[in-house]
């Protein structure tokens, strides 16, 4: 008779795969108050974070990857097929921001590797956390996706020849380093997971489950490292770039809602445009920063990532909350 130990106790495999399920939803849905979290433990206790130092850029890759995987290509199909409205997004999305960006740290007479960090965010494509804020608010998801992924797919070009043209008068811009920084964490890892999810098929359920968690993780760790990096730099910053980081985000949504509105697009697109020119992604240009210029030169996109997603955050629960009571209304009319 085998022994049989009675203290042991064993825990059902569907309760494990429910609380990991619980846990990763959290992170990805969180993604916005546990940036703020670590953002402030990093700043209070950067010995945490800065081990991440050798990592940032691998883990900008993953959440590139990430988003390849959760990539629908059905549905990104069917909005490419609408190729004017996709190619006002992108325009839009880099010209507004680089020259916003450009504009306020000419303005606000910033240091030169302060001045270039801001750049550099504003020269960075969409974020991917803005697909999730697009769903949450109720835009077009499939245009968010679509331009998110050209302008990514784009940047390798556009990104260094932005911040190279905006940004050189500061410090001195490797462009073909930079390309091939993004090239390499950006367009390789998307590429590799659309490959991943072709040849998954039904089989890449559990991993496009988990990699929206993964991406959310990857650019939390990031933008904490950062922090940790800026952790002495932060004590003596001026109240000058947190105002820059709140006004160019909140005239990146303004701008992006009245351009789609010049545009002639619906309400739906219109939300989608505001939020996919608002939000930067910040992610990637604290990754080029840290690699090719100073730490200090990261703060401001490290300081713009934890805004910009709670900015996006807290209007896409506002504008849920309205949808919801605009609904109630409607119904209750009805009967």
């Amino acid at each position: 008779m085998p022994y049989e130990d009675k203290n042991i106790v064993f825990i059902p495999k569907t309760l494990i795969l429910n609380c990991m399920r619980n846990i990763l939803h959290f992170i990805s849905k969180g993604m916005a108050p546990l940036t703020l979290a670590c953002a402030l433990i990093a700043f209070y206790q950067p010995a945490i974070f800065l081990p991440f130092k050798a990592y940032f850029l691998w883990l900008f890759a993953a959440s590139m990857f990430a988003l390849g995987i959760v990539l629908k290509p059905d549905e990104l199909k069917t909005t490419l097929q609408t190729p004017r409205s996709i190619f006002l997004g992108v325009c839009t999305q880099y010209s507004v921001m680089p020259l916003l960006c450009a504009a306020a740290a000419w303005l606000a007479d910033l240091p030169p590797e302060l001045a270039l960090g801001v750049i550099i965010v504003g020269c960075a494509p969409g974020a991917m956390a803005s697909n999730v804020i697009v769903y949450l608010a109720g835009g077009a998801v499939a245009f968010s996706v679509a331009l998110t992924t050209v302008a990514t797919f784009l940047s390798p070009l556009f990104t260094p020849t932005l911040v190279e043209w905006l940004g050189g008068a500061y410090l001195p811009v490797p462009f073909w380093s930079m390309m091939k920084t993004i090239f390499l964490t950006v367009l390789t890892p998307l590429l590799l997971g659309m490959a991943c999810r072709k040849l998954l098929a039904k089989k890449a359920a559990p991993l496009i489950e988990f990699a929206p968690s993964m991406a959310s993780l990857a650019i939390i760790i990031i933008c904490a490292y950062a922090v940790a990096a800026n952790h002495e730099r932060l004590n003596n910053i001026s109240t000058s770039l947190f105002l820059i980081i709140i006004t160019v985000n909140a005239l990146g949504y303004l701008f992006g809602w009245l351009f789609a509105k010049l545009y002639n697009f619906n309400a739906s697109y219109r939300l989608t445009m505001a939020i996919e020119i608002g939000m930067q992604n910040a992610g990637l240009g604290v990754a080029l920063a840290l690699k090719h210029f100073s730490p200090e030169t990261a703060l401001p996109g490290a300081l713009f990532a934890v805004w910009c997603v709670l900015t996006g955050a807290g209007a896409s629960a506002w504008l849920r909350r309205k949808n919801t009571n605009e609904q109630t209304l409607k119904s209750l009319e009805r009967t």
